[in-house]
C-alpha cells in the first residue's frame, strides 16, 4: 500500500480517512489488534510541513499521563518524522522515550557518536526530505529491526525514517509534551 501523495497541504483533510486506513492496515501486518475507540483516535501528524506524507508520522497514544506514555507509530515507506527533541520541564529532565520496533524497519538517527554514521558504507543510508537538509543535523543512525529497541536520552536530538516498506514502532517513555517538543526545522508546528 503506498500512501497517496499530496499536492498541498490543503490536500491533507480531503485524504485524512485514507491515511487512517493506510495506518490501520499497517497495525495489522505487525499483529496489532486495536479496540474501536483507538480506531478513531489514530492521530495524522503532517508537523504543518506542506511535504506530507513524506515527511510525518501516524500514531496512536494508547495513555500519557504524568508517569508514563505509551503509543504506536506508523512510517509509511520512507516517511521521515522531522529532528527534535524533548527539552527538561516541570523539574523533569524532559521525556526519555524507548522505541521498540514491531514490524519492518526503522532508522533511527541521534545525537550519539557511538552511532553508525549514515555515509557509512560510502552512499547515504538515509536522504532527508527535499529542501530540508539543513535541519537535520545528527548524522548517526541505528538500524531496529522486529524486536530490536532502542532508548533516547531526554533533551536529546533525533529524527528517524521508515525502511523501503514502512516500520510499525511502539514507543514506551516517560510523560509526553508534544506541546513542549523543540524541532530544528522552524517550519513545523506539532500542534498542525
Amino acid at each position: 500500500m503506498i500512501p497517496i501523495p499530496l499536492t498541498c497541504a490543503g490536500d491533507l483533510m480531503n485524504h485524512i480517512h485514507d491515511y487512517v486506513q493506510q495506518t490501520l492496515h499497517y497495525l495489522q501486518k505487525a499483529h496489532l489488534i486495536l479496540t474501536e475507540d483507538e480506531q478513531q483516535r489514530i492521530e495524522i501528524a503532517s508537523f504543518g510541513l506542506p511535504d506530507y506524507p513524506i515527511s510525518g508520522l501516524q500514531l496512536l497514544t494508547y495513555i500519557n499521563s504524568p508517569r508514563y506514555c505509551a503509543k504506536e507509530l506508523v512510517l509509511f515507506p520512507r516517511q521521515t518524522c522531522p529532528e527534535h527533541l524533548h527539552p527538561p520541564f516541570n523539574n523533569s529532565p524532559g521525556k526519555q522515550e524507548t522505541f521498540r520496533c514491531r514490524w519492518g524497519e526503522v532508522y533511527l538517527f541521534v545525537d550519539d557518536d557511538s552511532l553508525t554514521p549514515n555515509h557509512a558504507g560510502g552512499d547515504l543510508t538515509c536522504r532527508v526530505p527535499a529542501d530540508s537538509e539543513a535541519w537535520y543535523t545528527c548524522t548517526r543512525y541505528i538500524l531496529l529491526r522486529p524486536g530490536e529497541q532502542y532508548t533516547i536520552a531526554p533533551n536529546t536530538r533525533h529524527w528517524f525514517q521508515a525502511g523501503e516498506h514502512g516500520a510499525v514502532v511502539s514507543e514506551f517513555s516517560s510523560e509526553s509534551r508534544d506541546d513542549l517538543d523543540i524541532f530544528t526545522d522552524p517550519r513545523v508546528n506539532r500542534m498542525a
